[in-house]
């Protein structure tokens, strides 16, 4: 169903007489008859067999005014793109009224033709120059071509098995386990055999699907009892105990204006009972349309044209307990000069809506409005891909952040069709590894993350030593991997805020209890003890492993290459040793944890899998001692040596302070 059979049939009609003077041709009358009683289908048809018939060149002023017309009619009817065409012939027919380029405008922008369309809006702000709806239409303009490459994190799809061939919209779920859907739709299966004059189809009623005990969706069917006639139906909503249904109801009469009024259905059992007028005020020449109750039962959102409001078609709320001295607009935040549509009200106390009015992607964008004060909102355009530049509106959600909506996008016709919407989580997740010094597996190994949010989650590392956690956004996380036979070790982070999915790294490597642990990158000045300014990264790091386990106390061992005697190697390495403990008492470690000794020459170096995979020229196993590496060629003795010249800890005991 097209947005402006919506607005003047669901919607408030608002029925604009134009009478084009001076013309005696009969089937214009017909036509100008049938646009005033809001026939805009039937209009539409008439005014082109108008149009083609104008063909003298007396007749051009009249053929721009009949164009104008076939292009109102057109756009009521959401058909964008014959509405711009038929514009542009008024304007090339010099139709006198500026109000052609504003229209030509809007129908651009629902074309999605964003730069053609501000070209327009600024040609009739040149007329009128302080036009809201043209202002905010290219600040729409501006916005929908940032927002259609920058997408939200919502999915939406078309729920084909709620959509017919023809318009089915207002989505609207009953009952707190989601599981009953109810919906307007003009399809086939409507009762009734005749065609709206309105809209070209067939008048609405109202369906509804439901699902099956596997979770699925049954295929939807007309609603039960005496609910549905040949008139207009639609456009719902449920108190919230599910027994009391508001709609929309269209009144028509022969020969009179199209209007909509609020009516009320009881259920009982699986029927519905026939619609009883729900009175707001005493205003018989208004229209009333689009009820919304709020979760708590309280209130009645509507969308009506009574005076009093912003501009076209305004939303209202009315108390529904204490009716007396409670009809309030809901003020300029969300009323503007276009109009507002398709209240409805989440049980968190968000409200969402539709407007024409405010900035948006072209034709009706859907508004997620949050409460700031008694009579202020702040609102949020939802953006890409929920809007579109076509009409998008009726969203109604689910228990998260999902649900239905219905939108016209890409229909020619301007049939409207029902989507639906999911917005994935956010995965924020950290995984990596728990090795050894020798960058061997550590198997079970225990890894603890704790967040300030509260959180605390435990894993056990799996045989390739791995791991992965789930995460929150901007959270300050503090982890701790563990294993028996090994050291602790403790790493902070926080998590990025940022609203997309994220990867986070970590490695643990766990110093062995049983075996000496190299320290990597402690320099020395050649045959000085003192340690060189690059060394203090390396030991900073030993230093948070002794804090983080402190009942630790270890050996501070020192090794040197073959080069020189052995009495003097032993004194330097004794030297070397002694400098790294006296660093690490400066750290704030207590020296009673600390024993340094210099192994000199003493105990070469056996290859393990990490130095094998830094110096391939050596194999795993491989002692390199003096015999061993005389053997090598010059370059390979360098490296031997180097491996050979290293600072190293052993653990002692894991009971320091523990008496």
């Amino acid at each position: 169903m097209n947005r402006r059979m919506k607005r003047h049939i669901f919607l408030l009609l608002c029925v604009v007489a134009v009478v084009l003077t001076g013309c005696n041709n009969a089937k214009l009358s017909v036509a100008n008859e049938q646009y005033e009683r809001g026939e805009y289908y039937d209009a539409s048809v008439t005014y082109k067999k108008v149009y083609n018939k104008l063909r003298k060149k007396e007749e051009r002023p009249l053929r721009g005014q009949v164009a104008y017309q076939l292009a109102t009619c057109y756009r009521l009817l959401n058909m964008s793109t014959r509405a711009g065409a038929a514009y542009q012939n008024a304007l090339r027919y010099e139709y006198p009224d500026s109000t052609a380029h504003f229209y030509l405008a809007q129908s651009l922008h629902r074309q999605g033709k964003y730069a053609a369309a501000i070209k327009e809006y600024q040609a009739f702000l040149e007329l009128n120059s302080t036009d809201s709806l043209s202002m905010a239409g290219i600040e729409g303009c501006e916005k929908a071509l940032i927002w259609k490459d920058n997408p939200t994190r919502y999915e939406v799809k078309n729920a084909k098995l709620f959509n017919s061939r023809r318009a089915d919209f207002a989505p609207m779920f009953l009952g707190a386990e989601y599981d009953q859907l109810y919906f307007t739709s003009t399809t086939e299966k409507a009762m009734g055999d005749k065609k709206s004059e309105i809209t070209g189809m067939k008048n609405c009623d109202i369906f509804f699907s439901k699902k099956n005990e596997k979770g699925e969706w049954e295929r939807p069917e007309p609603v039960e009892g005496d609910l549905n006639t040949e008139l207009d139906e639609g456009i719902i909503s449920f108190s919230p105990d599910g027994q009391l249904m508001y709609l929309t109801k269209a009144r028509r009469e022969p020969n009179a204006n199209t209007s909509v009024e609020i009516f009320t259905s009881s259920r009982s059992d699986a029927k519905w009972s026939a619609p009883v007028k729900y009175e707001i005020t005493g205003d018989t020449i208004s229209t009333f349309g689009h009820p919304a109750v709020s979760p708590d039962g309280e209130y009645l959102y509507f969308v009506s044209n009574m005076p009093g409001g912003y501009g076209g078609k305004d939303i209202w709320r009315i108390s529904l307990k204490e009716r007396q001295g409670s009809l309030v607009n809901l003020g300029p935040d969300i009323n503007t000069a276009g109009d507002e549509d398709f209240p409805y009200v989440r049980s968190d106390g968000t409200f969402y809506f539709s407007s024409d009015g405010h900035p948006g992607m072209g034709g009706l964008d859907i508004f997620k409005a949050m409460k700031k004060g008694e009579n202020s909102w702040t609102i949020e355009n939802m953006r890409n891909p929920i809007n579109s530049y076509g009409d998008d509106f009726g969203i109604t959600f689910a228990d998260g952040e999902n649900g239905y909506f219905s939108s016209n996008r890409g229909d020619a016709r301007g049939y409207d069709h029902i989507y639906s919407f999911v917005m994935h989580p956010i995965v924020v997740t950290i995984e990596g590894t728990v090795m050894d010094k020798d960058e061997e597996p550590v198997r079970n190994a225990i890894i603890r993350i704790v967040g300030n949010d509260g959180s605390n989650q435990k894993e056990v590392a799996r045989d390739d030593g791995s791991f992965k956690f789930q995460l929150q956004r901007g959270v300050r996380y503090v982890m701790l991997a563990g294993a028996k036979g090994y050291l602790n070790q403790k790493q902070e982070f926080v998590s990025d805020t940022t609203a997309e999915d994220a990867n986070y790294w970590v490695d643990f490597i766990l110093p062995a209890i049983h075996k000496p642990q190299v320290v990597e990158n402690i320099f020395y000045d050649f045959d000085k003890a003192d340690l060189r300014p690059e060394s203090q990264t390396a030991l900073d790091e030993l230093v948070t492993v002794l804090n983080d386990n402190p009942n630790v106390t270890i050996e501070m061992a020192s090794h040197t290459d073959r080069k020189g005697t052995d009495e003097y190697n032993m004194r330097l390495s004794e030297r070397r040793a002694q400098s790294v403990i006296d660093y690490l008492v400066e750290k704030g470690i207590s020296r009673d944890r600390l024993q340094p000794h210099g192994y000199g020459e003493s105990r070469p170096k056996t290859v393990t899998k990490r130095i094998a995979r830094l110096y391939p020229q050596f194999k795993e196993g491989d002692t390199l001692t003096e015999e061993f590496i005389e053997q090598l060629s010059p370059e390979d003795q360098e490296a031997a040596d180097q491996i050979n010249r290293r600072t190293e800890f052993q653990v002692l005991s894991l009971t320091y302070n523990m008496d």
